[in-house]
């Protein structure tokens, strides 16, 4: 989901007002609201199940070529390296150790998102099948170590890879190991920004139960129901996680631009080149500048991208919480968000649930939810009751703001695959677990054979 900068993203900015201004810039009319889902995707190699390398041809750079070829999309190149591929609003990108990612067009209705996403996956699987390449269906590489996992060829990411293990020790294996899958949503003005927001961050942990799908790491239980929720604690306190800012009076755009403008920077880009800020935050680069350049708001936008709050602001929100999940559960998860964010009073509803805590326990739930998915237990009670409440909440919502005048099939449907989990109680990840101490008898071959995509 694009939000493109505004004209003159090259010029040079001049006060912090015009970051708050690009938010703004974002704001939209019910009537025009949309909803962008992004997932990512693990491959191996079908014959010895190791890492995709990136180069070769039967490699992740081979699968983007088919890509483009089958379906006419715009090769993006760094240097003489296809990294990306745009059409319309929708992109296939890569992370840093080659999971593939769609990046959907922000689409009206959740049926056409999941047309989209079933669509790519076909896509994907009649260029990689040839090749000899499998995609997973899982939030976490749970077969290899980062060491083992070839490196993407893109300039950001080189910067990335020196950077962030100063941050966190876990860095590196957020970087290369790791998949999720989120929903972008419109806001109307600053107020139902910070109303979407804070609702989003409030349950996040709840969401994240939903489809913790990371349990297995190296070939055996991890310790954890989301190992990836766990690995993004330990990746970079400045720039990840629950904000607390987020619940506290008087939060909006200033805010959080006041935020994102003492973050250390990554890079800044010139032309194909990253050059590393040297911990330099933007605001520093805003008022001194930077190796004889200055701060743009193109620079911005990108700075942005390198923030990784559970949920994201930008021209839109980017709720970012869940694990990458099987494709039957793809579609829920925006459909979960729309139907809570976008009706006020499923959206009211939802905040209730959670908006007594204090930020040490939404933090502690968050931490609960790691190890046991569904399972945990937190201040509010338990992780599973809540979680039912939030799903019956998000299908009254898809009931109430349902396209129903204009003739469109109801999207509650895209909820019923959460059901089988709201019943046993068991996250995607704690049924994997399962399978794997019963009736897998650990047997990596039956792993993939339920995990492929």
């Amino acid at each position: 989901m694009t939000g493109a900068p505004a004209a003159g993203a090259d010029a040079p900015l001049v006060k912090v007002s015009e970051l708050v201004e690009e938010l703004q810039a974002g704001e939209k009319p019910p009537e025009q609201w949309r909803v962008g889902t992004e997932h990512e995707k693990i491959g191996l190699r079908a014959e010895d199940l190791r890492p995709v390398p990136y180069h070769g041809e039967r490699g992740i750079e081979a699968v983007l070529e088919g890509l483009a070829r089958q379906d006419g999309w715009e090769r993006i190149f760094e240097g003489p390296n296809l990294v990306a591929l745009h059409r319309d609003e929708a992109s296939i990108t890569l992370e840093p150790g080659g999971q593939l990612e769609l990046s959907g067009a922000p689409l009206r209705t959740i049926h056409e998102t999941c047309d989209e996403f079933h669509t790519h996956l076909d896509r994907v699987r009649r260029v990689s099948g040839p090749m000899g390449i499998i995609w997973l269906s899982l939030g976490a590489n749970p077969l290899h170590t980062v060491e083992e996992i070839p490196q993407v060829p893109k300039g950001r990411y080189q910067v990335m890879r020196r950077f962030l293990p100063r941050r966190g020790e876990l860095a590196l294996a957020m970087m290369h190991l790791t998949a999720t899958v989120q929903a972008n949503l419109d806001y109307r003005d600053e107020a139902d920004m910070v109303e979407k927001m804070r609702t989003a961050m409030g349950i996040s942990p709840i969401v994240s139960a939903l489809f913790a799908n990371s349990s297995l790491a190296e070939g055996k239980p991890s310790g954890f129901v989301s190992r990836r929720i766990h690995i993004w604690q330990y990746t970079d306190p400045d720039r990840c996680g629950l904000l607390p800012f987020v619940f506290e009076p008087g939060f909006g755009y200033q805010r959080y631009v006041e935020w994102a403008l003492d973050v250390p920077m990554f890079f800044v880009r010139r032309g194909d080149r990253f050059l590393p800020a040297g911990g330099r935050t933007f605001r520093q680069f805003l008022e001194g500048g930077f190796e004889g350049s200055r701060a743009t708001l193109a620079d911005w936008d990108l700075h942005l991208t390198t923030l990784f709050p559970e949920v994201r602001l930008k021209r839109f929100l980017e709720v970012r919480g869940a694990d990458a999940v099987p494709a039957g559960l793809i579609c829920a998860l925006p459909a979960l968000w729309k139907g809570i964010l976008y009706d006020t009073d499923a959206r009211q509803a939802a905040w209730d649930l959670v908006s007594g805590w204090s930020f040490e326990e939404r933090q502690a739930a968050l931490d609960a939810v790691a190890r046991r998915g569904l399972r945990a237990r937190c201040v509010g009670g338990s992780v599973l009751e809540l979680a039912r409440e939030l799903v019956s909440l998000a299908r009254e919502g898809l009931r109430r703001i349902g396209h129903a005048g204009q003739r469109d099939p109801d999207e509650r449907p895209y909820l019923e695959p959460l059901e089988p989990l709201l019943e046993t109680g068991r996250s995607p990840g704690q049924e994997i677990l399962d399978h794997w101490e019963r009736d897998w008898d650990r047997s990596i071959a039956r792993l993939i054979e339920y995990a492929r995509y």
